[in-house]
């Protein structure tokens, strides 16, 4: 079955067209992302604002021609962080289905680390009785989910994002050192208090998902362009990500923009996630972390193929 999952998310819009086997097996065959910021100052209104839904429309009008040009059979549309908490999120959603006919749904915590885990675990083994940390950091919130043999045996969305976190933190180019400070100081006691120390034990290896952990490992590699293949299971150390960290905080906005491996619409958001990636991995006592780019779009994809089925 061939379909089209489009994510719209709190700091991006991106879209997979795939075909699903009978097996489970995914093969991609068009694959978009657009930094849209939808969640734009919704931490200080609570809502979505006109501009951020509009870049989201752009998006979404490119991507309608891509769907229709290769003839999705099952089109859906999944939301996360930033329409979940913006008072005007459900008006947000009815209007993304109206216009583009996409079945869109918000989803809802459990939903979300269940489709997220589907897709990080989609290739691995899942007979493995290793319990894996899936981090993955969006604009808005940041989801820990572990599991093993494919299941979630826990889950939690933290309120510890991209966008959110440096429109809170860093208001200096580039940003001050006390200004990274009071962010590692606000994201390390939300992530260490929200996993309960018996899961945290059993956790033996970690995989990070999205925007942030692909585009860590990208500038770890010195990607230009990007490629997908090879970022696929790299490893990056907490050594490395720390060089990482201090590299890209001692540059500005437009330094960044310049760097190998870096989407230059990441520039301003990339730091905060270094710093949310250095304490996850911190909070679990873990050393490194694979990075992935089969995420809740695997997921998302694998489940519509299994429920239209």
């Amino acid at each position: 079955m061939r379909v089209a999952v489009v994510d719209i998310g709190t700091n991006s819009t991106r879209l997979l067209v795939a075909d699903v086997g009978s097996g489970g097996a995914l093969s991609e065959l068009d694959r978009r992302s657009t930094v849209t910021r939808l969640g734009e100052g919704v931490d200080a209104t609570g809502e979505l604002g006109e501009q951020p839904q509009q870049r989201v429309f752009t998006a979404l009008d490119e991507y309608a021609e891509a769907i229709d040009a290769l003839e999705a059979q099952a089109r859906t549309a999944v939301m996360t962080s930033a329409v979940r908490d913006a008072a005007n999120g459900p008006a947000f959603a009815a209007r993304v289905r109206d216009r583009y006919g996409l079945e869109g749904r918000t989803l809802s915590g459990d939903e979300e680390a269940r489709l997220t885990f589907r897709g990080a675990t989609a290739a691995r083994d899942r007979t493995s009785a290793e319990h894996l940390l899936v981090i993955d950091i969006g604009g808005g919130s940041t989801e820990l989910v572990v599991g093993a043999r494919g299941e979630v045996d826990f889950h939690v969305s933290t309120q510890n994002g991209v966008v959110r976190h440096s429109e809170r933190h860093i208001h200096s180019d580039p940003p001050q050192v006390a200004e990274l400070e009071a962010l590692a100081d606000d994201v390390r006691p939300s992530l260490a208090a929200a996993v309960p120390g018996e899961h945290r034990r059993r956790v033996t290896a970690a995989v990070a998902v999205a925007g942030t952990a692909t585009s860590c490992a990208a500038i770890d590699l010195g990607l230009d362009p990007f490629d997908a293949s090879k970022v696929e299971g790299h490893v990056l150390t907490v050594p490395a990500l720390t060089a990482m960290r201090d590299r890209l905080a001692a540059m500005t906005n437009d330094e960044r923009r310049g760097v190998a491996g870096l989407h230059p619409d990441r520039a301003p958001t990339i730091v905060a996630g270094v710093l949310i990636l250095l304490e996850a991995l911190r909070a679990f006592g873990l050393d490194r972390v694979e990075a992935s780019d089969r995420d809740i779009l695997w997921g998302v994809a694998l489940d519509t193929a299994n429920t239209e089925h």
